[in-house]
């Protein structure tokens, strides 16, 4: 085609669909609003993955729907506040990225909801009546079998003793208003490991630094951070300062791992996104969330830092290496 017929229909398109009425034409499509507890940067990839979930079942942003973002950056004030202004938008469907899920529905109960990541069961914190039907305006993923975080915290300490066959007290720092959610999995895993576990309740993340401080006058050989995304801001300050202890680390998520903590073991977020996409596809499609099983993780993700390891002596059994996703060098 010449050049000058091109342009001619490119700008004679351009004059049949003006601007304004493209702008018309997008705010009518289904709003999906995504919230995320931490920040903006540590969600990039999951981000994607939702929109590529979305993609692989048939629907393209901007032409069967609309995406907006909101990150609380740890403060779950700001969270609530990102709901309460979204609302007023009426979107389609909510989409939770790990923690602020009970909150979010609380605030907006009538709204279709997919959660992506928790470690908690949905079941126990009666937001679904059963995996394989829900019920009600919220479906996801867990990351895990069960829907709690002990299978998965489980393998974790597995991985942690083969690196640290030194282990006998490790403590987690945890916040306090969450340490119901564990139950009784620190004696459990106590006497199935022969590890001692203490715990270190937080009233608010500010008081981190001291729990370490406790930790180390209390003689324990470990740390291992709170999985709670209002810590996730604070992952360098909190990793610089378990690194002054000389003790080795485990971390709940990759992001952990790749600061400078001696490993993580997780369900692979990314992949948990892709599949929370073709959730929200089905529902925008007109499924009721209620009808949509919630998923279960079957990837997993072991990130190790081997730079980490030579700084504290800790040579990684060949057999560990082999497991390894990742490794940070």
């Amino acid at each position: 085609m010449e050049r000058r017929k091109f342009l001619q229909l490119a700008g004679g398109a351009a004059m049949a669909c003006p601007l304004p009425a493209l702008a018309q034409q997008s705010a009518n499509l289904p709003l999906v609003a995504l919230i995320g507890a931490g920040p903006e940067q540590v969600a990039t990839a999951r981000v994607a993955s939702l929109r590529a979930g979305l993609k692989q079942a048939g629907l393209v942003e901007g032409r069967d729907y609309r995406l907006t973002l909101r990150f609380a950056n740890g403060d779950y004030a700001r969270l609530q506040e990102h709901v309460k202004e979204l609302d007023g938008s009426k979107p389609r469907v909510y989409v939770v990225l790990g923690g602020g899920v009970g909150l979010t529905h609380q605030l907006v109960p009538n709204t279709p909801l997919v959660f992506t990541s928790i470690a908690v069961d949905p079941i126990a914190l009666g937001w679904a009546e059963s995996y394989a039907r829900p019920g009600g305006m919220i479906t996801g993923n867990v990351q895990n079998a069960l829907g709690g975080w002990e299978s998965v915290f489980t393998k974790l300490l597995g991985f942690f003793k083969e690196m640290v066959p030194n282990l006998t007290r490790l403590a987690i720092i945890e916040l306090a208003e969450n340490l119901k959610l564990w139950g009784d999995l620190p004696q459990k895993i106590s006497g199935q490991m022969g590890i001692e576990i203490s715990t270190y309740p937080l009233r608010t993340v500010d008081d981190i630094e001291d729990a370490i401080t406790a930790g180390q006058r209390d003689g324990v050989s470990a740390f291992y951070p709170s999985t709670d995304a209002r810590l996730t801001p604070r992952i360098p300050q909190v990793v610089a300062s378990l690194a002054k202890t000389g003790k080795p680390s485990c971390g709940p998520y990759p992001g952990w791992a790749r600061a400078g903590l001696l490993m993580s073991y997780s369900t692979d977020w990314e992949d948990q996104a892709r599949r929370a996409g073709g959730q929200v596809a089905q529902i925008l499609r007109g499924a009721k969330p209620g009808d949509l099983p919630i998923e279960q993780a079957d990837k997993f993700t072991l990130v190790i830092n081997l730079k980490t390891a030579k700084a504290l002596g800790i040579a990684v059994p060949a057999s560990v290496l082999a497991l390894a996703d990742e490794m940070i060098e």
